[in-house]
């Protein structure tokens, strides 16, 4: 795996090497602890999406989600990543109100978020939005079919393009995102013979969120993937671990040994140094013997500062 930077060029080219075992593999992030555990997993690309809402809020859907919020969470992302590209979402009423509006708050989750690009739902009738983005500069990634944002409209969180007719639609918005500029376009919650149709169709690389295993690149929130989400379990989301119920045993035991006094143990704790000057003073207290006589030892910068 390189370690250089993944950049825009780079992902888009990865079009015509995904059939050499170069899908794109991207994952939501919305802290610099997971930025760094998803990028040393070697993720090519980490969202700061409104999904945020419901895993780390505990909103019902991504429509709270506020562009400062956003930014916020991007600050973070981006100070844990040094590899993957990380994109930032447009919350609900950032981009679709005027486009001047959608111009400025695209600048402001590049220039004070500090992510590479960004991410804008809708099809048709945002690709002027998309097009006069990426004249200032800004790569964009589109986000088409299951629209979270528009979850009232659609009647919940439902497949779409079941049919004839919102099939053709869905693969008309997203050829014309693509033709519109973005660099990537996100399917969400279509039939996997819809997915591979618009993969097919469109000149750039194509993520997934179960819409088949024909696109060049799958997403998932990183809460579903760890199995950290307890209570929403989608068909299209494979759980690679349940840390959740890990987290709970491992509390358990915390508690326990808290009640017993079995924590914190003598490896632990602090023990008190005697003045060279005085025998009966005391001074700073420093660090008990380690049981590990390898380990790292302890300073007074890892422990606690002064008092203010």
């Amino acid at each position: 795996m390189t370690q250089d930077k993944i950049t825009v060029p780079a992902l888009r080219a990865r079009k015509a090497t995904r059939l050499r075992g170069e899908r794109i593999a991207m994952v939501t992030a919305y802290d610099a602890t997971f930025a760094r555990m998803m990028d040393q997993a070697g993720v090519d690309a980490m969202l700061v999406g409104d999904s945020l809402g419901m895993v780390i809020q505990g909103q019902s859907s991504t429509l709270p989600v506020t562009l400062d919020e956003i930014i916020y969470h991007s600050r973070a992302v981006v100070r844990g990543t040094r590899r993957a590209h990380v994109i930032g979402d447009m919350p609900f009423l950032s981009y679709q109100t005027a486009l001047d509006a959608a111009l400025s708050n695209a600048g402001r989750l590049i220039k004070e978020g500090g992510v590479e690009s960004v991410k804008l739902e809708g099809g048709r009738e945002i690709a002027e939005t998309i097009y006069r983005m990426v004249r200032m500069g800004i790569p964009v990634v589109a986000h088409v079919g299951l629209m979270p944002q528009r979850v009232h409209a659609m009647g919940g969180f439902k497949v779409q393009g079941r049919n004839g007719d919102d099939a053709e639609s869905i693969l008309e918005d997203a050829i014309a995102v693509s033709q519109a500029g973005a660099f990537l376009v996100v399917v969400e919650g279509v039939p996997a013979d819809l997915g591979a149709k618009i993969t097919r169709s469109i000149d750039v690389p194509t993520i997934g969120i179960g819409a088949g295993v024909e696109c060049d690149g799958q997403v998932l929130v990183s809460y579903d993937l760890l199995g950290l989400n307890d209570t929403l379990k989608p068909k299209f989301v494979k759980r690679y671990d349940e840390l959740f119920a890990r987290g709970i045993e491992a509390t358990k035991a915390y508690v326990s040994e808290v009640r017993s006094g079995a924590f914190p143990a003598a490896e632990h704790s602090f023990g008190l140094q005697k003045s060279a000057g005085s025998a009966g003073s005391v001074a700073a207290p420093t660090v008990a013997a380690s049981a590990e006589p390898d380990a790292v030892p302890v300073t007074e910068a890892h422990a606690y500062g002064p008092t203010q």
